[in-house]
Formats: C-alpha cells, sequence, structure tokens
C-alpha cells in the first residue's frame, strides 16, 4: 500500500513530484512491482491526478475520504482504511503488509523481498527500513542545555568501537496484517529491521530533498551507463578464436592474459 496525499505545505503537490523524470508516487508502484513477493498494490489518495498516475503505473486506487486526508490524520488511519475496503469488496485480506512510503525515490526491491520473507515465515511481525547512523545525537533540556542521547559525552570512542546504530529510512514497513490491524500501529510483536543504503535513505520533505534525490538519481544512471560501456568495451577487447600460435606470450612461453577491471 502507498499513502499518497493530494496536500503538502512543504512540497506543494509532492507525491507528482519527479525524480529523474518519474513522479513520486510511479517509483513508488514501480518498486514495489519490482518485489517478487508483492502480488497487488495499491494506492490510497484523495487525489484524481494522483490516482490517474497510480492507475497508469499498474496500481489499484482507493478513494481516501476527507477525513483521512488531513494534515493531522496518520498514515496508519489510512492503511485500516483500505484494508476495511478490501475486506468489504472481497471477503478477505492480505497475510501481509507492505506500507511504501512515496517519499522514499530510492527503494530498494531486494530489501522489501527480505522484510516480507521475515514476516511470512513467521519470523517477525513488524520489519522496518534503516540505515546505518554513526551520528552523536544531542537534545536540549528545558534549561537550554546540551545533553548527550545515545553516548556518554565525557567519553568519545572511535566510530568502529561503538555498537552498531541504525535510524528509521521511512521507507518502508513490512507487517503481518492480523497484528497490525490488532494493534493499530506499525511497530507490534517482534520488529526487526532491514539495513538499507544510506545514502540513498532519503525522504522528501522540503524542495531541498527534492533536488538531492534527483542529483543523485541522475548521478548513479550516468555511474550505470559508464559501467555498461566499460563492459561493452572489454568484450570487444577480448582475444577472439584466433589461433593459438597467433596469441602473444610472455618469456617462458604461457599465453597472456589481459584482466580488464569492470
Amino acid at each position: 500500500m502507498v499513502p499518497a496525499r493530494a496536500g503538502s505545505k512543504g512540497v506543494p503537490g509532492k507525491n507528482l513530484r519527479t525524480v529523474d523524470g518519474r513522479s513520486l508516487v510511479a517509483r513508488a508502484v514501480d518498486a514495489a512491482l519490482a518485489t517478487p513477493a508483492v502480488d497487488t498494490v495499491v494506492v490510497t489518495t484523495d487525489g484524481a491526478a494522483i490516482a490517474a498516475e497510480a492507475r497508469a503505473a499498474g496500481a489499484l486506487v482507493v478513494e481516501r475520504p476527507e477525513a483521512l486526508a488531513v494534515d493531522t490524520a496518520s498514515s496508519e488511519s489510512a492503511l485500516l482504511h483500505v484494508l476495511d475496503e478490501l475486506e468489504r469488496e472481497h471477503g478477505s485480506v492480505p497475510e501481509v503488509l507492505v506500507f511504501l512510503q512515496a517519499t522514499s525515490p530510492f527503494q530498494e526491491p531486494a530489501a522489501i523481498q527480505e522484510a516480507v520473507e521475515r514476516v511470512r515465515t513467521g519470523a517477525a511481525d513488524s520489519v522496518f527500513a534503516a540505515a546505518p547512523s554513526h551520528a552523536f545525537l544531542w537534545r536540549v533540556d528545558a534549561e537550554g542545555r546540551a545533553v548527550a542521547v545515545n553516548h556518554d559525552a565525557a567519553v568519545r570512542p572511535r566510530r568502529q568501537d561503538r555498537a552498531p546504530e541504525f535510524r528509521e529510512t521511512g521507507a518502508f514497513t513490512v507487517m503481518r496484517t492480523a497484528g497490525f490491524r490488532t494493534h493499530r500501529h506499525r511497530f507490534f510483536g517482534r520488529t526487526e529491521l532491514v539495513v538499507v543504503e544510506a545514502t540513498t535513505a532519503i525522504d522528501i520533505d522540503d524542495e531541498s530533498d527534492l533536488s538531492l534525490a534527483d542529483a543523485l538519481a541522475r548521478t548513479r544512471l550516468a555511474a550505470r551507463d559508464a559501467l555498461a560501456r566499460t563492459r561493452s568495451a572489454t568484450r570487444d577487447a577480448e582475444p577472439t578464436d584466433a589461433p593459438i600460435a597467433a596469441r602473444p606470450t610472455t618469456p617462458s612461453g604461457t599465453h597472456q592474459t589481459l584482466q580488464h577491471q569492470p
């Protein structure tokens, strides 16, 4: 399920804004459809344009009631509404629910698949995306003083000496549907995380996030194109089926091997 409200104060029309030419809602649908374990993708929205974009990308659409489309409405309330609608129309709900955020433009289908498998096999009840974090976190108390949160301020260990920590990215949460409907929130029962790449764990909250995501997407595409050209050139340069005697040899008489870095 992909919740995608029409209203957004930080980035107007956010869910239809594009990263590398593809809207955020379409990118979320693409990632879901690229995950083998996902058989149905549903977008819940109150916007006609978003609904049209979602359908064009291959998703079903459930119209979100106005009361669940206001700023104060939670994503959980929208998911629960969709489950109720599916049960009313089809008489059943899926065993496993994948909640994808359209505001995370770099979803990883392999990570989603891993999370689904953990829930489906009973290893976990809820699995969410998280990125490694080495930050020293602080908060400010009522008197304006800085207070260390996740470390002893008097001891500054090296990064490699600290216990691993992770930050929730918001990209996706995979849940056992029955447990979610009972608890009515995402983190229940045995909760685990799937580690995703920190550099692409971007959540679109403002225009600068969108610009960063678009630049990163274009950089990744350029890198893939360069790698493909390098591999193609490597294949073209490999020895053909010429007679062995025609191939260059080392002084010892053994054949040379040209090693090409991909």
